[in-house]
């Protein structure tokens, strides 16, 4: 007997190897079971190759077995040319007859019509298997097709007694807060992302470089608030490591609330996911405008005595882990006035 929500949990398992590679397409992970057993599975490859459907019916050494066969998929199949063919076309060319799909795909170029043209072959079709677990995997693709800005996430590391930096430091680059572990954990989810933001003072007081040095993966876009264009060349967010998208007051209006703004203008730029690392102004912009859905929050065991305030936000606590002798806090936000 088939047991849908196994096999659509194994579908987001390898679904997560396409995390950081597959925008702007969501990270679809696929299975084709022949009499309860997996016989082919694919997760979406980068941009511009095969999507996760094709890859898994591919797969599947004896091809003769897919007329007898059910696909399961996070997400439902496409129906229209984008970079490759229609998902949809390719299970009806091979005449699998049923196809169990986690949720429907928002995007208006999809939304129903694959589902449609499958059921309109005669293939049995079930939907929402483990919907809301499929929802929150394809969160980056749902909150840039329904909310029209990227998923924001939010990252600040504070020291034990509520701060984020010291009020004065002798040389221009970050006080460390977290132990080494902590810091590696941050730059694989820069590899996660699109893109990381930061204001004019994180550069000016940190120079950071804002790029993927202790992990393996893709560079994000790196983002500077730079209102009256004071940073020059020399800081390190301007080297040839990364991409750097400077915002300055002839992008948006300073002297209006910007969270909006600045994910309008993202939203064009297509990016989908940023991960907002300071200061502490702009991070508290970001919460005071409401425009926020994850904020990952580390506390060190160093004490400032005095410093720069961390941020302050209410939302629902979803993870609590020890990293060594650092505690991790992640949030979500729950408030509806988030849907911006």
């Amino acid at each position: 007997m088939q047991n849908h929500e196994y096999y659509i949990k194994r579908c987001l398992q390898i679904a997560q190897n396409g995390l950081g590679t597959t925008r702007p397409n969501p990270m679809v992970g696929a299975v084709v079971v022949y009499n309860d057993k997996i016989i082919g599975e694919g997760f979406t490859s980068t941009y511009g190759g095969p999507h996760a459907e094709v890859i898994a019916i591919n797969s599947v050494e004896d091809q003769s077995l897919l007329s007898q066969s059910t696909l399961y998929v996070t997400l439902e199949p496409c129906s229209h040319f984008g970079k490759t063919p229609p998902c949809s076309d390719l299970i009806i060319k091979h005449q699998i007859p049923e196809v169990v799909i986690g949720c429907i795909d928002d995007n208006p170029e999809v939304a129903g019509k694959g589902i449609a043209k499958l059921k309109a072959t005669g293939c049995t079709v079930t939907v929402g298997v483990l919907e809301a677990e499929c929802k929150t995997h394809h969160k980056r693709f749902f909150t840039f097709h329904n909310k029209k800005r990227p998923y924001i996430i939010l990252k600040w590391a504070e020291s034990e007694d509520g701060f984020i930096a010291p009020l004065t430091k002798d040389e221009k680059k970050p006080v460390w807060i977290t132990n080494k572990y902590s810091r590696q954990l941050v730059h694989k989810w820069r590899a996660e992302e699109q893109a990381i933001l930061v204001g004019t003072n994180t550069v000016v007081q940190d120079n950071p470089a804002l790029t993927v040095r202790d992990w393996v993966g893709n560079q994000p876009i790196r983002i500077v608030l730079d209102r009256t264009q004071r940073l020059d060349k020399n800081y390190s967010v301007f080297n040839s490591q990364s991409e750097t998208l400077r915002i300055t007051n002839s992008d948006i209006d300073f002297d209006q609330p910007i969270a909006s703004q600045i994910c309008d203008l993202l939203y064009q730029k297509n990016i989908n996911s940023v991960i907002i690392e300071g200061g502490a102004k702009t991070l508290q912009t970001f919460i005071n405008e409401g425009v926020w859905d994850e904020a990952r929050i580390f506390t060190g065991t160093i004490q400032f005595l005095n410093g720069v305030k961390a941020p302050q936000l209410e939302g629902e606590l979803i993870l609590e882990n020890k990293i060594f002798d650092d505690t991790l806090k992640i949030y979500a936000n729950k408030n509806e006035f988030s849907s911006r």
